[in-house]
């Protein structure tokens, strides 16, 4: 590849240093920030390809988010000794949808305000780093980090990126991707390479514009963004042929990336236009809802572009990561899974569709919604959510896991409020929930075979050269599949609702499986649970039992130190600050004052936006659930806190193994606010 013409200019108000090292040196510093031709792979681990198989280095393991080990110990001839090794709760309750990484021997995982390095060994913890919103978060998920060059990059929930060390959790740097009071929030996994970090903002079910960003990573500061609802002048414009509507379009981006570092090209999958179910307001193909965008690294200028749905008035965008992969005739092909319930395969060179697969039951499909309601499967909660296809190569099989349940949809008519839900229409749920597992052959399209699931499966699908393919579904079970028959091989329940990645790893020539367990939010039917991470591993049946650890009550601002052992010991200061505080709420509680109740009222609304904002809207004005608007007179403060210990079906209940009697009494005095 020839090397492009460089021009640098040297700061004015710096004098040109005179020794050649330090001349050398400030050129390089001068050096452009975004290298104008694509820069080295760098997956973030050092050393050779093995160690760098070892690890689980990504999101979806690698830039191509094939989720592909070539790890084999663990095989389909003895992964019915897989025990549990250990677990540790990290929360008590909330959305639990993180994609672990494992580098150099530590796991990394997040919740919504945490971000957590574990030994991925023995489940100790090495540090904690929790962030304190700036502005009120509008969805409290978030589906993990980047890493590269011991650095880790995340988004949040009120719109924020944050850089930190790896090493200890630091915050290097900050900056506002979003603006939470529009409904913008990064909860998706971004990806990192050469100079840049990718990443896009969710919140298209708010009515935002949406827009894929890249950030310089050594400043944070923004290099380009590429807006996924174009702006008047932009190409694609034309397809909202009510201008006004393009303003609240949607087209968020909420789950992860892939790049083809060869081409320098980032595919970016977009989810659904907004209103979400008044399609006949916003007439025209709505690009890019609804479509995998592909943009140019270094530049973010638009390459090309393919559109599963247009005009879609179902919730069907896509939210999972693409695929990226060679068939066996070396054909360059992305694969989707979307929420419309099929897995396409396109030629990256053509652009054109080579086949679509259905993955879930399909019914109503292309059909719009009706002001008396139609039944549509999947429905809105339906087909593949966050997590998407993975690709085994030597079976040349896509592997993809799907929910099975169907919704009635309403459409109605929209009404926007910045901030809010802009759904314009309503939806019921209807038949049972269950999930598949599928099997496709990636040349012909072909369904090789298909699991049936006790529970949705919305967990990552992680097929490895063992034969063997591991996931999980949201009943709480660990399952691990037979890659050539789709039997079950093995099954464990964790005891929570799996909504996260499962990765395998090797440590010092053992393989392990990780994989998180305890997730409430919008997708949890089955098994709750408190988010955690099991690690398991083949022992043998004198195996010792497992570890359990329990960091879910602790104080979040104390940094734990851990030895080789895996024992906490936390500083005489740290813990003198954590008795202090403890002994002065006590006092406050005892005088009643005025800061106690605002803490109270403060801890109930980040408890009800992580535990029931799914089902009742971020601000209480309802989604699967009712409003919760206007709450205080229809209640009293004493039937609300019984209603929340006792609920009534299909609410879940949640008191008291995940909310306490303060955690009720604290979401109770918030609920009378709204």
């Amino acid at each position: 590849m020839p090397i492009p013409a460089v021009f640098v200019s040297f700061p004015r108000h710096r004098r040109m240093p005179r020794h050649p090292l330090a001349l050398l040196r400030a050129l390089l510093l001068a050096l452009p920030l975004a290298w104008p031709v694509p820069a080295p792979a760098n997956t973030g681990i050092a050393g050779d390809g093995r160690a760098q198989e070892a690890g689980w280095a990504m999101y979806n393991k690698n830039y191509e988010g094939q989720r592909y080990s070539a790890l084999k110990e663990i095989n389909a001839g003895n992964v019915h000794g897989l025990r549990e090794i250990c677990r540790i709760k990290i929360a008590q309750g909330g959305s639990f949808q993180t994609g672990p990484l494992v580098i150099d021997g530590v796991i990394y995982v997040t919740t919504a305000r945490s971000t957590i390095a574990l030994d991925a060994r023995t489940c100790a913890v090495r540090w904690r780093s929790l962030y304190q919103p700036q502005q009120d978060e509008v969805w409290a998920a978030n589906r993990g980090v980047a890493h590269l060059d011991g650095r880790l990059y995340r988004g949040t929930a009120d719109g924020r990126i944050l850089a930190l060390d790896a090493k200890d959790g630091r915050q290097l740097w900050k900056t506002a991707a979003g603006d939470p009071a529009k409904g913008e929030f990064v909860s998706s996994a971004p990806i990192a390479w050469g100079k840049l970090l990718f990443v896009g903002i969710a919140g298209g079910d708010w009515g935002i514009r949406g827009r894929m960003m890249a950030f310089d990573l050594a400043s944070g500061r923004e290099v380009w963004r590429f807006n996924t609802v174009p702006l008047p002048h932009e190409p694609g414009a034309d397809t909202w042929e009510v201008p006004a509507t393009a303003e609240t379009g949607g087209g968020g981006t909420w789950g992860s990336y892939a790049l083809d570092v060869a081409r320098g090209e980032v595919f970016v999958p977009v989810a659904n236009p907004a209103p979400d179910f008044a399609p006949q307001v916003r007439p025209g193909a709505n690009l890019y809802t609804n479509s995998v965008v592909v943009l140019d690294a270094a530049s973010g200028k638009l390459k090309w572009w393919y559109q599963l749905a247009p005009n879609d008035g179902h919730d069907y965008g896509i939210g999972a990561g693409p695929m990226l992969f060679e068939r066996r005739d070396r054909t360059a092909a992305v694969a989707l899974a979307a929420k419309d319930g099929f897995v396409y395969v396109v030629d990256r060179a053509t652009h054109r569709l080579l086949f679509k697969t259905p993955s879930t039951t399909i019914e109503n499909a292309g059909l719009p919604p009706t002001p008396e309601g139609r039944r549509f499967c999947p429905g809105v909660y339906g087909g593949s959510e966050w997590n998407g296809p993975a690709f085994d190569q030597a079976r040349n099989a896509i592997f993809v896991g799907a929910v099975d349940w169907c919704s009635v949809i309403k459409s109605g008519t929209p009404q926007y409020q910045a901030g809010r839900l802009f759904m314009g229409g309503s939806y019921t749920q209807v038949t049972e929930p269950r999930g598949w597992v599928s099997s496709i052959d990636a040349d012909s399209g072909k369904l090789n075979w298909r699991y049936q699931a006790q529970a949705p499966v919305v967990a990552g699908v992680t097929p490895t050269a063992g034969g063997v393919v591991l996931t999980g579904d949201l009943a709480g079970n660990l399952l691990a599949l037979d890659s050539h028959s789709g039997k079950l091989l093995y099954k464990f329940d964790t005891g929570g609702a799996i909504a996260g990645g499962v990765v395998t790893y090797e440590i010092a020539g053992k393989q392990y499986v990780a994989t998180t367990s305890g997730n409430v939010s919008r997708l949890t039917f089955g098994g709750l649970g408190s988010p955690s991470i099991v690690i398991m591993g083949l022992q043998g049946e004198k195996a010792p039992p497992p570890v359990r650890l329990d960091i879910s009550r602790d104080e979040p601002e104390v940094r734990l130190k851990i030895d080789s052992k895996g024992s906490a010991e936390g500083g005489l200061r740290a813990r003198l600050a954590v008795w202090k505080d403890a002994v002065v709420a006590r006092v406050m509680q005892w005088r009643g004052s005025a800061a106690t109740q605002t803490a109270g009222l403060e801890h109930g609304k980040q408890l009800f936006a992580q535990n029931c904002a799914g089902c009742h809207g971020a601000q209480g004005g309802g989604l699967g659930g009712p409003s919760l608007l206007n709450w205080d007179a229809r209640m009293t403060p004493e039937k609300t806190m019984a209603l929340i210990k006792n609920p009534k079906a299909p609410m879940p209940r949640l008191y008291p193994s995940i909310l306490s009697e303060r955690d009720v009494a604290d979401i109770a005095t918030y609920l009378h606010t709204l």
